[in-house]
């Protein structure tokens, strides 16, 4: 750390002011010589009694004052009787209070710490106190000490007292040491810590850089960012030639420390399509069972429904409608076959399609659950169907692990209870979650998918629909027709248009289509601008936070969602000094912002108006700040159905929602979506972009700038390439994979 300019203070803490518990941000009082500071910091070890050494820099707080901002909290245990007496009978230690304080200072003095922390068996002869508990007491004093000395070593480095909280909990103890050996296992978890600063303090420990060790965590660390672009494995060659440049060391060092992970298994290495790729274990698991699983539900189907020409004649008679052939073929498939994948574009009938399936299958007395990626999605669901749909974490049941990684409760061991499933948005899927769908589906379940094969494929890693479609080994119907409804919406018949490669209609302002035609940036924000903030609001009486929504291809530029969040802040949530503002790493985020969460987070507690509780918060939620509490330093967020309390520190994982990326808005629709269009990088300006971000817009969708990036976009058909092994498993004839 950088300790210029930072000041050095010490005291004893006369009080714990405030403590999040989930954290460890504390606000004490410090007795300093005559005088009382309060401070404030990651000190999650820090107790009543203990001396402190802290060190950081004066704050004004405009509610609270003078406060000592502090960066690193050194606890120094209280030596004196009276100083350990006050120090355990503030409850530092669970399940001591200040009468079995009281006897064992009495019993050892100033030797108390040291004899609880590492002679707990005589601890256990004092009357009232079990051996179970003595051990209790010794393990959490040495979890404090081992927190204490970790703080110090990786607080020469930079590392946050929060990510050293993490690492502590997630390596134990004997932390330092291991670190010290291997520094590459802070980047390796999930710690906040990238894989340069673990270089960092190799490069201090005197560790080569070709050691073992370091070459090891660079291969894994190619992959597994590798993983966030999509892909579950890289080609060998590839992987070789990345990672060397990447360590900076000879290919042939490189290669061999590869060949001895594969030959281990840390890696694993698989022939596809005549070409030497590499996995990492988990996702080379996850496909292989995706894959074993689909192989025994389509050996094993769930058992054909009879009579599905009079079905369907009931169906059409109580909806009064004629179902086109395709949807009819859908309809039997779904019914007749273990799996269906049925998908098609906008206004093609899906949803009618799928709504029959669901009438047919509760007749015939089935029970069917519904499900989609996102919150939005499996809303959008229930009000087309008329029935209940979660999101796949809540249909799965998510909860977590002691490192607080999400673990789901229905799995092979308890399977969800239905005779048939119906997941839609299977276009954003990744594979770890479709595996855990895999493993809760019992035999005999009927599986039917539905998504849009033209969207863009899923954040997380992995192909699954196109992979699934392009193995045929599943029944795929697509519907292409656009019926007569639907052909009355623009939008509709555009997307079919730019999807086929057709330059879409772009001067009919009767529609829901319209574009609006401008040449440089500045004229394009500034339409943008006021499109979000009085045309639209004035001509349909949208909101523009919860009808408008600003698709942008890219984060960067003067038309990225960076500089357009800007923008449209200043213009829709002015400074109000009214309101509570609060910044958060580069973020003034103020009361009443739109925002997205931009990373999974399980912790997050949530409530709904009906009183129902639970936690987690998912990539791509978007809601509206409803209060910033300064005092307990908590923001309350409202969701679309439910209402989050986010600490200061998990506020870090959100963005504004004025303007996000069309990656960002998949499995979301929107009244009205406005979208600049301006030349830009041909790997962001493509047909799918387009297509999605076409296809999110309900009402109305408002193009603004050169006519000639949309041609550019319909034209330019490339697709991203995604590596993945889930096609070649699943064409492979080989036994089940358990």
């Amino acid at each position: 750390m950088n300790n210029e300019n930072l000041l050095e203070i010490e005291g004893i803490i006369e009080n714990i002011v405030y403590r999040n518990e989930e954290n460890g941000y504390t606000v004490i009082e410090i007795a300093n010589g005559d005088d009382y500071i309060t401070a404030v910091g990651i000190m999650p070890q820090a107790s009543e009694g203990n001396t402190v050494r802290l060190t950081g820099f004066y704050t004004n707080h405009k509610n609270y004052g003078k406060q000592f901002s502090a960066a690193t909290c050194e606890v120094c245990r209280p030596t004196e009787s009276a100083d350990i007496l006050r120090y355990l009978s503030s409850g530092a230690v669970r399940g001591i209070g200040p009468s079995t304080a009281k006897t064992l200072v009495g019993e050892f003095g100033e030797a108390t710490l040291d004899i609880m922390e590492n002679e707990p068996s005589r601890v256990a002869l004092i009357k009232g106190i079990s051996k179970s508990k003595a051990e209790d007491f010794s393990n959490q004093l040495k979890a404090n000490t081992g927190v204490r000395k970790l703080m110090l070593y990786l607080g020469e480095y930079g590392i946050s007292n929060s990510s050293t909280v993490k690492i502590f909990n997630g390596l134990g103890s004997d932390c330092v040491e291991r670190i010290k050996e291997n520094p590459y296992i802070l980047c390796q978890g999930d710690f906040g810590v990238s894989f340069e600063s673990a270089d960092f303090i190799a490069k201090k420990e005197s560790l080569e850089p070709d050691s073992e060790v370091r070459l090891r965590a660079g291969i894994t660390y190619i992959l597994s960012h590798n993983e966030r672009n999509g892909h579950t494995c890289l080609p060998k060659q590839k992987l070789l030639s990345i990672a060397s440049d990447f360590l900076g060391v000879e290919s042939d060092k490189t290669e061999k420390c590869m060949e001895e992970m594969l030959f281990d298994r840390s890696l694993i290495g698989e022939i596809i399509d005549g070409q030497d790729f590499v996995f990492t274990p988990q996702l080379h698991l996850s496909e292989m069972y995706i894959s074993s699983r689909i192989k025994m539900l389509l050996k094993f189907p769930a058992e054909a429904i009879k009579d599905i020409d009079r079905e369907i004649k009931l169906c059409e008679k109580s909806d009064g409608i004629c179902y086109a052939d395709l949807q009819k073929q859908a309809i039997s498939s779904a019914l007749t076959e273990g799996m269906l994948i049925l998908t098609g574009g906008p206004g093609t009938g899906k949803t009618t399609t799928l709504n029959a399936i669901i009438q047919i299958l509760k007749r015939k007395g089935k029970t069917v659950l519904l499900s989609a990626p996102t919150g939005r999605a499996a809303q959008r669901m229930s009000e087309l169907t008329g029935d209940e749909a979660k999101t796949l974490h809540r249909l799965l049941e998510v909860s977590w692990d002691r490192n607080d990684n999400p673990v789901f409760n229905k799995n092979e061991r308890n399977q969800l209870k239905c005779d048939a499933l119906i997941v839609d948005e299977v276009s954003m899927v990744d594979t770890c979650i479709f595996e855990s769908v895999m493993r809760a589906l019992p035999l005999g379940c009927r599986l039917i998918l539905v998504g849009d094969s033209d969207q863009l494929p899923s954040v997380g890693p992995g192909n699954v629909l196109s992979d699934l479609i392009a193995s045929d080994i599943i029944t795929v119907v697509r519907l292409n027709e656009i019926f007569r409804q639907a052909q009355e919406s623009l939008i509709v018949t555009n997307a079919h248009k730019i999807v086929n490669g057709v330059m879409p209609v772009l001067n009919n302002a009767d529609k829901d289509f319209f574009f609006l035609k401008k040449n440089n940036k500045e004229d394009i924000a500034n339409v943008i601008t006021d499109l979000c903030k009085n045309r639209l609001p004035k001509a349909y009486g949208y909101s523009p936070f919860e009808n408008i929504q600003v698709l942008a291809p890219s984060k960067k530029g003067e038309l990225g969602t960076v500089q357009l969040n800007l923008r449209l802040q200043n213009v829709l949530n002015p400074k109000d000094l009214a309101e509570s503002e609060i910044t958060i790493g580069s973020k003034n985020f103020r009361t009443g912002d739109k925002v997205m969460q931009v990373k999974n987070n399980y912790d997050i507690i949530w409530h709904k108006d009906n009183g129902e509780k639970g936690e987690g918060v998912f990539n791509g939620d978007i809601g509206i700040i409803s209060r910033i509490d300064k005092k307990s330093k908590t923001i309350k967020i409202r969701f679309y159905d439910k209402t989050a309390s986010y600490t200061y520190e998990s506020a870090s994982d959100l963005d504004f929602a004025y303007a996000v990326t069309v990656h960002k808005s998949q499995g979301n629709e929107f009244d009205a979506v406005v979208m600049p269009m301006f030349p830009g990088p041909p790997q962001l300006y493509y047909r799918n972009l387009l297509y999605t971000a076409v296809t999110r817009a309900k009402k109305t969708l408002i193009l603004v700038g050169d006519p000639h990036t949309v041609e550019y976009m319909v034209n330019n058909n490339r697709r991203t390439k995604r590596y993945s092994g889930l096609k070649e498993f699943l064409l492979r004839d080989e036994g089940l994979y358990t």
